[in-house]
């Protein structure tokens, strides 16, 4: 455990008390429990060495090799040849996360599930109940281990943004606390990378205007920053001081604005003219961005295909339906038309996505016979919905979609996530 002090103050509210808990490598962790023999030795979860794929978490053991989530799985295989590769359980990690999420509803009521493996909660005014920042992740510390026996690192802060950098710097398995009016001083020598949302191109425009540090950035006038990079570089100017600045750090935790658009695409591992394989996988495609819309409570207006050929030429088409849907079946023929008037006959496909947006929270009325159809057919759907998240999302598909059957991928941010779904049981 540590703690941070010092004499500097910070803009941040004093008062409030965020923690970020990250599990640690959740999805080696996860695999370790169902096979023990993978503990200690270096782990790719994600698919096999030969595939297109591309890692979805490695063991640390793997990381001093090089390896990283997001890289390609064939470049994983040659930094770490000796590297056990497993396509990952994503109904484990579910499971795991959902246990995970229980844990953490015992100390706040304020929980949100920022990913499968990863959560913010708001433990302001909750020092009666659970003791001061420290005693209480200590407490919540231990209780996850119990619980779920998994380890997880936890950050607490006065804002998102410091619970977030301080879990990172903490792992593994460890608590960091950087106390009211120290965020600066915390921030200032750690690298302008460190700050949520800079990522490796931004970092670099960053760094090419001697900007390389958290502090560098600090000392630079506001007014500057924003001529410069015009509202994200007020965001930034307000993140370098520890404050929750821009886009999603503006909202209070627990507060779920819902999504903008929702997608879903596929990498073959074989590229392919193969027309029917083409819009099995559409329908595929089709049903899993509709069980998020249902998952939501939306409905969508905006139907939106995404083509990449083996050149790597990429083309997006879209449709505006007349009345927005939440339904598969809408969805697939509208993106199976989309296709078949745009695809170049006869070029082979490395990538196909199927992305709605233009989102309703009610649908317009339509006509009672129109509406008591789609009505039934979305109430047949959730039911389906529960089924894929007991089963897996193979577990029931549109005839359509059969012959496109693929492994569900292993990623941060499924279907069902614990807390986020809206569905009514």
């Amino acid at each position: 455990m540590e703690e941070i002090t010092g004499r500097n103050s910070a803009a941040a509210d004093p008062r409030r008390v965020i923690f970020h808990v990250d599990m640690d490598a959740f999805f080696v962790s996860v695999e370790e429990l169902f096979d023990p023999s993978l503990k200690g030795k270096a782990v790719v979860v994600g698919g096999h060495r030969d595939e297109r794929g591309v890692v979805s978490a490695a063991s640390y053991a793997a990381r001093k090799f090089g390896v990283h989530s997001a890289m390609p799985l064939r470049t994983a295989a040659k930094l770490c040849p000796d590297a056990i590769f497993v396509n990952g359980h994503p109904e484990r990690y579910r499971e795991y996360s959902g246990k995970a999420f229980e844990v953490l509803k015992k100390f706040s009521p304020k929980v949100e599930m920022a990913s499968i493996d990863e959560a913010y909660l708001d433990m302001t005014g909750t020092e009666r109940l659970h003791g001061p920042p420290l005693k209480a992740a200590h407490a919540l510390h231990q209780f996850m281990k119990s619980e779920t026996k998994l380890n997880c690192s936890i950050g607490i802060g006065t804002s998102r943004l410091i619970a977030k950098v301080c879990s990172d710097q903490a792992k593994p398995n460890g608590v960091l606390y950087i106390v009211p009016g120290q965020e600066a001083s915390f921030l200032a020598p750690l690298s302008v990378r460190k700050i949520p949302g800079v990522g490796k191109v931004f970092e670099q425009k960053l760094n090419e205007i001697g900007i390389k540090k958290v502090g560098d950035l600090a000392k630079l006038d506001d007014a500057f920053l924003r001529e410069r990079f015009g509202e994200w570089g007020l965001a930034l100017a307000g993140k370098s001081r520890g404050l929750d600045a821009g886009g999603y750090f503006d909202r209070d935790v627990a507060v779920d604005e819902g999504p903008k658009s929702i997608s879903h695409e596929h990498t073959f591992n074989t590229d392919t003219r193969d027309q029917e394989k083409l819009e099995a996988m559409i329908a595929r495609l089709s049903e899993m961005v509709c069980r998020r819309v249902r998952e939501h409570e939306l409905h969508a207006r905006t139907v939106q295909i995404k083509l990449r050929y083996s050149d790597f030429t990429t083309i997006t088409r879209a449709h505006s339906l007349e009345q927005p849907t939440q339904l598969d079946t809408v969805v697939a023929e509208t993106a199976r038309t989309l296709f078949r008037d745009n695809w170049q006959r006869g070029r082979t496909i490395r990538l196909i996505g199927v992305h709605v947006a233009g989102f309703d929270d009610v649908p317009q009325q339509l006509d009672l016979l129109t509406q008591t159809h789609d009505d039934k057919v979305s109430k047949a759907l959730s039911v389906v919905d529960r089924m894929r998240d007991k089963f897996g999302e193979n577990a029931v598909s549109l005839a359509t979609g059969l012959k496109s059957r693929f492994r569900e991928k292993t990623h941060e941010n499924p279907a069902s996530l614990p807390g986020k779904s809206k569905k009514k049981e």
